[in-house]
């Protein structure tokens, strides 16, 4: 693949304010360690093995929660906070109320009157489309709500910016919804892999009119984008991708080379105008070997085993607990609002995904 494609050297200097703001995000010590690498993207807000469990603790206070949106994510938000534990949900806003009455119909749910009333919340999940989530959760941040918002956090790099400013000087948590990073089988595959050299994913869907918004880097490619970051821990050192429109006016199919100092290559490919369904990640890493699937919920592992005489290639079972990601990250995000360590995916983890997204997107059109 390298000879067709246009290199696009980084430093991240090369696109402007959405590089300057990369830089800086991804500093960690030259490894490709999925542990280390993994504990580095949790945040500095807590590094801690999560599990994720609905269950509750009476010395908790339970926290006042809502969502604002209920389209396709919006109302899987409000099905799960609506029935959890530890909080009390005030309800549901959406911009249109016969989809807003129609899904607090259905899980029972409080419809909230006005976007005002959100801010009674100690925290919301905002799953609008993205070209709201800026103007939506500045509102919400500057009320002294903690803000979970869907990926990607932002239409720009300026406006991630704006958002994580904003949540330092309220002192509220900013977390932003890549919920395959929470996928069961990610997490015990990112548990044990050693040093990843090589990874590979496809995410491939047939078309829908859902997020036709946004383009597919955005809509699919950003996940791998972010889980690539996680496992690399660092920056990465090249960018070239193809990608073409098919039934939209935005790119509809993508395929993205990344490199990373240290050696690590990445390659990507995400379509909405699939055949089929598919959801899988491989990682190649020394002497061992996993390929997870996304929506079975499993991981096949093999590890080579030496031997004096000679080298051989053993199956290596991973247990995966299985569990809904979306709830082991509200989970996540839960804890992180009670300042406790979790796992989670925060503002400027998020705004660096959508860094290394709009570099996709920079090599696409310069082709």
């Amino acid at each position: 693949m390298g000879g067709e494609l246009a290199s696009q050297h980084l430093p991240f200097a090369r696109a402007g304010r959405e590089a300057a703001v990369l830089t800086g995000m991804l500093r960690l010590e030259p490894t490709h360690s999925a542990n280390t690498s993994f504990l580095f993207f949790l945040s500095t807000r807590g590094r801690g093995r999560y599990t994720a469990r609905m269950s509750h603790s009476d010395s908790q206070p339970r926290l006042r929660g809502a969502v604002v949106g209920t389209g396709h994510l919006g109302r899987h938000h409000t099905r799960i906070l609506n029935q959890h534990p530890e909080i009390d949900f005030l309800g549901a806003w959406d911009a249109d109320p016969e989809r807003l009455r129609s899904i607090c119909s259905e899980y029972g749910a409080p419809a909230l009157s006005s976007l005002d009333a959100v801010r009674e919340a100690d925290l919301v999940v905002v799953a609008t489309p993205t070209v709201a989530h800026h103007e939506v959760a500045s509102k919400l941040l500057e009320a002294g709500c903690h803000v979970m918002v869907e990926k990607p956090i932002t239409q720009t790099m300026q406006e991630a910016e704006d958002l994580i400013s904003l949540a330092e000087a309220n002192s509220k948590i900013l977390a932003v919804g890549h919920v395959e990073f929470y996928n069961p089988a990610v997490q015990a595959s990112l548990r044990e892999a050693g040093s990843v050299r090589y990874m590979e994913s496809q995410r491939l869907s047939p078309f829908t009119a859902r997020s036709v918004d946004v383009d597919v880097i955005l809509d699919l490619m950003i996940h791998d984008l972010q889980i690539t970051l996680a496992v690399a821990g660092e920056e990465p050192s090249d960018i070239r991708a193809v990608g073409v429109n098919v039934l939209t006016d935005k790119v509809d199919l993508c395929h993205a080379w990344v490199e990373f100092p240290s050696g690590l290559v990445a390659n990507l490919t995400a379509s909405r105008v699939s055949a089929e369904r598919i959801r899988k990640l491989r990682l190649f890493a020394t002497d061992s070997y996993y390929s997870i699937d996304y929506a079975e919920q499993s991981v096949q592992s093999a590890r080579l085993q030496r031997a004096p005489e000679g080298p051989r290639i053993q199956p290596h079972v991973i247990e995966v607990e299985k569990e809904e990601p979306l709830l082991a990250e509200l989970n996540a995000f839960i804890r992180a609002c009670r300042g406790e360590e979790t796992p989670l995916v925060d503002g400027r983890t998020g705004a660096a995904a959508l860094a290394a997204a709009i570099a996709v997107r920079e090599s696409v059109e310069s082709r």
